[in-house]
């Protein structure tokens, strides 16, 4: 892999020890990801064992606040790493990073809990949480930069494409390892001490990872423009200090990854959200839906990838972003039909209003969980919201009370007045819920709902159409995020590129994406429409299509071996 070479005869097609590298490299980031996952997927199981001094809502709010740090900072940790790469080198960087993920994994899994050390264990969870989040933010940006300088031209965006499959492979191992140890533990053991096993495998895994990356080589476009004395001195001044640097950066964020991060979290995150809180599906069911359409969709990132090779970047990635903002309403419509046939009805034919002022309504965005709303008309729309009730507002300026009116039932008062004071009525909640059985409105335990009794219970029609929706939304998964490293890495020149490509990639994914699911809650809340959350990924995706168009140079036949004198990229 001598860069001579490269340099001296052009991009030659990848030897079969090079395609091991890049089958080692991606086989490293599933790993990390699965490092990564681990803590979502037990967040209710890490709350009780980390912040057990608090009461149960506390807790899960710094539970959920402890998983939103790994996602807040990755931006950080795509400067801090993306930088070094450029200084240093892609191997020995994205070494780092999966010693730093694997050690702080493994860590969680030995660290004593709240009840043995108290306040000192909820610190050191967050601080191990946060490095995991500043070493992912490293490691996409390292291993896609890797893999594309490996790549012969013409073939970037086929290569790259296993990078874009780690994430998910990532969430399926961690699934797969937790429900396997749940079921040979128990529950009961499960809950006590078994929570620790999968956090323990990743010492065996970061082990493999190590190994397998001590055997890589320097990528050849870097080391030969490190033996030219190309090397940037200051990778981020050069990336974000200087405008035509800069401003490819920001329309790779605004007119590809903004997009591609809200389809791919509105496919696999808020589908799952969608699914099981929304719709009320049990956890095994809903959980074995999103992983059926996992294996079903997920060659696509491959097959994507490689069609981004024969008719470029943009047509795919953007006509996903298109398709899914067109199709959203009416597939996630079909999937309520199917999921939950009575919820469904009840949302169409059972009317329900809110009266108020909606000056007092606030706008329940709470990304951290950590905001409290405690105005009568917010406590009220957000117990519709989460009984999944589609209700309407209806002003009502200057009135201090709010009420309920369900159908033809008596109205529901969700406030009472003492003494000049209006205040929420402590019976709220009780008489909602008997205003919804009086009109027959579905619970979660109604006999339509979905339920799987096995993981291949999937020939019947309910399952079976369900998988075929999710599969659907996989496969945009997979037309936005297939090609994307290709084309990140493509835009910059060798020298800024790990730094440049990381820094709009985790912008994208862990602010635009990560806050989907806080931002489609307080939309629904807003709106009294089950529906309505679906408007932020979609207004982003449209407006990603309109910037991408006209601001985004299309960069599949672009050489990124071959560099102006200055060390930019040849356009």
């Amino acid at each position: 892999m001598a860069s001579a070479a490269v340099a001296a005869s052009g991009p030659q097609p990848m030897t079969p020890e090079e395609k091991k590298v890049i089958l080692a490299s991606s086989l490293g980031t599933v790993f990390e990801w699965y490092d990564f996952y681990l803590y979502g997927s037990l967040a209710a199981v890490i709350g009780l064992k980390f912040f057990s001094m608090y009461d149960e809502t506390t807790r899960n709010v710094f539970a959920l606040l402890a998983f939103a740090a790994g996602f807040l900072v990755r931006p950080f940790g795509a400067l801090v790493f993306g930088r070094l790469g450029d200084l240093v080198g892609r191997k020995y960087t994205f070494l780092v990073t999966i010693v730093i993920m694997g050690a702080s994994t493994f860590i969680v899994g030995i660290m004593p809990t709240s009840d043995q050390i108290g306040i000192l264990a909820p610190i050191g969870l967050i601080i191990l949480r946060m490095l995991q989040g500043l070493a992912l933010g490293g490691e996409y940006g390292g291993a896609a930069t890797y893999v594309a300088e490996h790549a012969p031209n013409g073939r970037r965006g086929f290569y790259t494409s296993f990078i874009q499959i780690t994430a998910t492979a990532g969430l399926f191992l961690s699934l797969l390892v937790i429900l396997g140890t749940r079921s040979i533990l128990g529950e009961a053991a499960f809950a006590e001490w078994g929570w620790r096993v999968p956090f323990l495998l990743s010492l065996a895994l970061l082990a493999i990872s190590v190994w397998i990356r001590m055997q890589m080589q320097e990528s050849p476009a870097f080391q030969k423009m490190k033996d030219e004395g190309k090397v940037s001195k200051a990778p981020l001044g050069e990336a974000f200090g200087q405008w035509k640097n800069a401003k490819i950066a920001l329309f790779a964020l605004l007119g590809l990854v903004m997009g591609q991060a809200v389809v791919w979290y509105t496919g696999q995150f808020y589908a799952l959200f969608f699914i099981g809180s929304v719709l009320k599906v049990d956890g095994f069911t809903t959980n074995m839906l999103i992983a059926w359409s996992l294996v079903l969709g997920s060659g696509g990132f491959v097959f994507f990838g490689w069609l981004s090779d024969k008719i470029g970047r943009k047509p795919i990635i953007l006509g996903g972003c298109l398709i899914a903002a067109v199709t959203y309403f009416p597939m996630f419509k079909l999937i309520s039909h199917e999921a939950n046939p009575a919820l469904s009805a009840a949302h169409a034919s059972i009317p329900v209003v809110v009266s108020a002022d909606t000056s007092a309504c606030s706008f329940q965005f709470n990304p951290t969980g950590t905001a409290r709303f405690t105005q009568p008309c917010d406590v009220t729309k957000a117990a519709l919201a989460r009984a999944s009730v589609n209700y309407r507002v209806q002003n009502t300026p200057g009135q201090q009370a709010v009420t309920v009116q369900i159908a033809n039932q008596p109205v529901v008062n969700a406030t009472v007045t003492e003494g000049g004071q209006t205040r929420i009525n402590p019976q709220f909640q009780a008489q909602l819920t008997a205003a919804l059985n009086a009109v027959n409105y579905p619970t979660a335990a109604n006999p339509s709902v979905v339920k799987m009794s096995g993981p291949f219970d999937v020939f019947r029609e309910q399952p079976a159409v369900l998988i075929l929706m999710l599969t659907l939304l996989v496969i945009y998964v997979t037309m936005v995020y297939g090609p994307i490293a290709a084309a990140l890495v493509e835009l910059f020149p060798t020298r800024i590129r790990y730094t440049s490509m990381s820094l709009p990639y985790h912008i994208g994914n862990g602010w635009f994406g990560g806050l989907m699911p806080a931002t489609a809650f307080a939309i629904i809340a807003q709106t009294g429409d089950v529906y309505a959350g679906l408007w932020y990924p979609i207004v982003i995706a449209l407006a990603t299509v309109v910037i991408g168009i006209f601001m985004v140079p299309e960069t599949y036949k672009r050489d990124i071996f071959a560099e102006n004198a200055d060390g930019s990229a040849k356009h």
